[in-house]
Formats: structure tokens, sequence, C-alpha cells
């Protein structure tokens, strides 16, 4: 998962939350939907968004069901995101690699122009594209953007990096068409041995039909006030237009903060578990 044990440290919930136990989604859409994930280390509220409907649904369910309580939040990169839902993490012991659990569906992506990935935005993890070229989300996996700050020439930094993903991407795309099968294999010789030269020859012959391709795809642009928000805010800006953000921070931020901070091990777990209670409110307009 994004983006490619057991320590339990128990906490007191201070707060009596009443579970709703039957859930009307069409009355919902009339409300604010607050998600409130309670751990040791402090509370994080998030609202969803009305506009990702299936991601909106599918988040509520799984809290309303108690899915994600006791799960970990078990992967933690400073200055980038923190991530859980795997519910492997629930019983997983203190040496156990975590990441790979999930439920058994996925949902169809819902990029939305109008959601990108500043501090605080909710997106759902997914497997990488090399395996998941549709870019379909996690069922349950999802990640809170820590990011850091980026100034207007870092942000052009990211585009130029953005449109090349976009052509690797396409590129492995067309070697993948059964017609192209030979091709593949040279391609894949060739990086293993990593002979770059042959590489080279080979991109050359698959360019232009890259470059066809490339041009009914929108190479990511950032707008004015995009920059303004990542260069005062912060956030992870590389992952626009490739993961699907369904919600955003509104109280606890700096929780995301003390999250992000811990010390992690190798594969970036973090050393003392943090778990999740996670409950949702639903406040009437």
């Amino acid at each position: 998962m994004i983006l490619k044990v057991k320590i339990e440290r128990a906490f007191v919930i201070s707060v009596i939350f009443v579970l709703v136990t039957c859930i009307n989604f069409d009355a919902i859409a009339k409300t604010d939907t607050l998600i409130v994930i309670r751990t040791s280390l402090g509370t994080i509220k998030l609202k969803l968004y009305d506009d990702t409907p299936n991601h909106r649904h599918n988040f509520i369910k799984l809290v309303q069901s108690g899915f994600y309580d006791s799960l970990l939040f078990h992967r933690v990169i400073n200055s980038f995101m923190i991530q859980g839902g795997d519910p492997d993490s629930k019983t997983a012991v203190s040496i156990q690699t975590l990441g790979n659990g999930d439920v058994d569906y996925t949902i169809p992506d819902e990029v939305n122009p109008n959601h990108f990935h500043k501090k605080g935005a909710l997106a759902a993890a997914r497997q990488a594209d090399d395996i998941n070229p549709k870019r379909v989300s996690s069922g349950c996996q999802f990640y809170i953007v820590h990011g850091k700050k980026y100034a207007e020439m870092d942000m052009a930094t990211v585009e130029s990096r953005m449109a090349n993903q976009l052509k690797q991407s396409l590129t492995l795309e067309y070697l993948r068409r059964p017609e192209n099968k030979e091709l593949q294999e040279r391609f894949e010789s060739f990086q293993q041995a990593r002979n770059t030269d042959s590489l080279t020859a080979l991109k050359k012959i698959i360019q232009p039909f890259v470059e066809a391709e490339l041009s009914n795809h929108k190479i990511h642009k950032f707008t004015p006030e995009e920059k303004m928000v990542y260069a005062k805010v912060g956030g992870s800006p590389h992952l626009d237009g490739n993961y699907t953000v369904f919600g955003e921070v509104i109280g606890g931020i700096e929780i995301v903060d003390k999250i992000a901070e811990v010390e992690v091990s190798g594969n970036n777990r973090p050393k003392l578990d943090i778990r999740m209670k996670v409950t949702l409110e639903v406040v009437n307009n």
C-alpha cells in the first residue's frame, strides 16, 4: 500500500460516544459528517466530502461497524503522511511488517481536482500503478497528509517529476499490451541487467507511441491557489491526481504532527504502537 505485533498501549477514552446503529446515507448527505479518531497521543477530527460519495459511504460503514477500533497507525513518514487501516495490525506482533492487509473489495477512484494533498488531507491508500493501473483505492487503508511547505521553485520541480512519472506509467501500460509481449520481455531483461544503453534505445522505439498516448492525458499543473496553500500550509503535492482525497482534518492537526514525529523502525512502523478508536458524529445543519 501507498503509495508501496503485539505491544499494546492502553489509553483511556474520556468522552462517551453513543454508537449510531442505523445510518441513512441520504440523510447524512444533508449533514456534516465528522470522524473522530482517538489515540494515545490525542484526538483528530475529520470531515468527509460529499462529492466523493463512494469513499465517504464506505468509510462511514467501516467506522459504524467498529472495523478500525484497535488498529494501528502502521506506517508513519515525517513530512509526508501517517497511514492506518490495515486489519492485520489489530493483532500484529512487534516485529511484523504491515501494510498488505485489506478487505475483500476495492473502490473505484474518485479523484476530484477540487481536493488536493494539503496538510491534513484524508485520502485512500492503494497499490502501486504497476499492479494497479486503474488506481482503485483500498477498501479500508487510509492516510492523513503531514507534508511540508513548498516554495514556487519546488512546485515547478514537482510538476516536472509528475510529468515524467506519467510518461513512465504510459510506457509500462503500452508494454503490457498483448501484442507487445516481446518488447516487454526485452525491456525487463535490460532492466534486470542494468543495460542502460539498450534501455535508452528501446525507449526511443516506444517514444512515438507514448507521446501519442500522452496527448490523451492532462499533465498536472498546480493552480495559483494550490501553490499558495502548499507554500503557507504545506502538504504532499506529488500525490495529486493519483489518489482519492475524500476528507480533511478540522481539529487536532497538532496530533497529526505528534504522530508524524514519533520514532519509527526501518519499515516506517512506529516503535511504540499507536492504536486508534474511531467514531462517527453526525451534526445536523
